[in-house]
């Protein structure tokens, strides 16, 4: 484990649980914060991340901090260690396609941690749309909406609400569809703190997507949905709809008389209401390590998505419509 933060402990605790791993080592740039994780867990801990490339590992996971996340996966790659790393593969598109070009051809797997492809409710409007029980499907809706806003320090150094949690929607968007996104026309407000527009971010987002075969996606995001962590996706097709993560906890509110209200309570974050999801993730991460199983969410799926944030962040600027052939590669 190359990171012991906030995701990195929770992945660790994981990992630690299941059977089939005998040992969990963790390293960190903060060798003193790697030790004192690995004491409160009961695993081990070595003497800085270069460490971790001498210790026979059997697969490698990677939490560190974005700028780390480069070097680290070519280097699993190089030492033929199978790696699964948190989006995203690099800090832009130039690290991404980087990344790309060095370990393409490689038969060493990589996974990238797009969580909510476990989630099974997500699972279940995939299988849904896949089976034709929807009819034709016409419309998507994706909605990722945070409780309340990063600290200042974190936004500066984000890549933008389209690339830190728009890329989200992106991927399941194309995995739920199994299309490709063609265009996309993306805008954004700042309603709340100064230091999103001071980073010349935006605190609330719209984005439609138009796919290969001429279904529309929308894509809501937004840092003050005070009510709690809502993010949910709606299937629309011209038989049958469906909606993934509208559960006891979504913080709705109907206004229609005699309709009882969701029990809650809200979900208070992304690691409450995806807690079953980083589990199913890294359980199949055992399977790709062990070569059991290929990668479900590769470095090119990782660069799809952030491909269609980077048009985002450019239709937002430039007010205008962006096709993906513009900086997809």
């Amino acid at each position: 484990m190359a990171g012991t933060g906030r995701i990195g402990t929770a992945h660790a605790e994981t990992l630690k649980g299941f059977d089939e791993v005998d040992a969990v080592v963790l390293a960190d740039v903060d060798t003193a914060r790697a030790r004192a994780t690995a004491a409160k867990l009961g695993v081990e801990a070595v003497e800085g991340i270069d460490a971790l490339f001498t210790a026979g590992l059997d697969g490698l996971v990677v939490t560190a901090a974005t700028d780390a996340h480069p070097a680290l996966i070519i280097a699993a790659v190089d030492a033929g260690i199978p790696v699964f790393c948190e989006k995203p593969v690099a800090a832009d598109l130039a690290g991404t396609l980087a990344v790309l070009d060095r370990i393409e051809g490689s038969d060493v797997p990589v996974q990238i941690g797009f969580q909510r492809r476990f989630d099974a409710g997500y699972g279940a409007a995939r299988a849904a749309v896949a089976s034709g029980e929807l009819g034709r499907l016409h419309t998507l809706r994706a909605t990722t909406l945070d409780p309340a806003p990063p600290p200042a320090e974190y936004v500066a150094h984000s890549g933008g609400l389209f690339r830190d949690c728009g890329v989200h929607d992106f991927d399941i968007i194309r995995w739920v569809s199994g299309r490709e996104v063609e265009e996309v026309y993306a805008v954004g407000a700042n309603r709340g703190e100064r230091f999103f527009a001071d980073a010349g971010d935006v605190d609330t987002a719209a984005a439609t997507l138009t796919l290969d075969d001429g279904t529309l996606a929308t894509v809501s995001l937004t840092r003050y949905n005070g009510a709690g962590y809502d993010v949910r996706l709606e299937a629309l097709g011209s038989v049958a709809n469906v909606v993934a993560g509208l559960d006891d906890r979504a913080p709705l509110r109907s206004v229609e008389p005699g309709v009882a209200p969701l029990p809650g309570p809200p979900y208070p974050g992304f690691m409450d209401r995806f807690r079953p999801a980083y589990t199913a993730e890294l359980r199949v991460f055992l399977d790709v390590a062990a070569r059991r199983a290929p990668s479900p969410c590769g470095v090119r799926d990782a660069l799809e998505a952030f491909s269609i944030a980077e048009a985002c962040e450019i239709s937002r600027h430039e007010r205008r419509p962006v096709r993906l052939a513009e900086v997809r590669r």
